[in-house]
């Protein structure tokens, strides 16, 4: 497990070094996730690929105690509960038409995807 919790924070500090010096609009924790990604195709890639046992423990972990990450923001937005009241309708309307906007987004891509696929099955 050490190891490959190793592994998933050098790819968060290398994302996060990353965006400080080039000061790209992209959170670090973004930019090591797409690090880890490319590390994982080219492992799947390469000869000897490490396997699945490398990560798998280190993922299951994080994983199983996701629910406990949520926490600091939960208490952040008590903490600021005169933030939350003087924007409450600005922050449900944002929250409404995101999720909204998401669906849409998701029901569109969707139906693209399967009208591809319909003409490549005809084909």
């Amino acid at each position: 497990m050490i190891p490959g919790a190793a592994l998933i924070l050098l790819c968060q500090l290398a994302g996060e070094a990353v965006a400080h010096a080039t000061g790209l609009p992209l959170p670090g924790p973004v930019l090591g996730m797409i690090l880890l990604l490319a590390l994982l195709l080219l492992n799947d890639a390469s000869p000897r690929p490490v396997g699945d046992a490398f990560l798998a423990p280190a993922a299951d972990g994080l994983l199983g105690n996701l629910s406990l990450l949520f926490i600091p923001a939960g208490v952040g937005v008590v903490g600021r509960l005169d933030v939350l009241q003087a924007n409450g309708v600005g922050l449900a309307v944002a929250l409404v038409a995101s999720t909204l906007i998401g669906l849409v987004a998701t029901a569109l891509t969707f139906a693209a995807v399967a009208r591809l696929l319909h003409q490549e099955a005809e084909a």
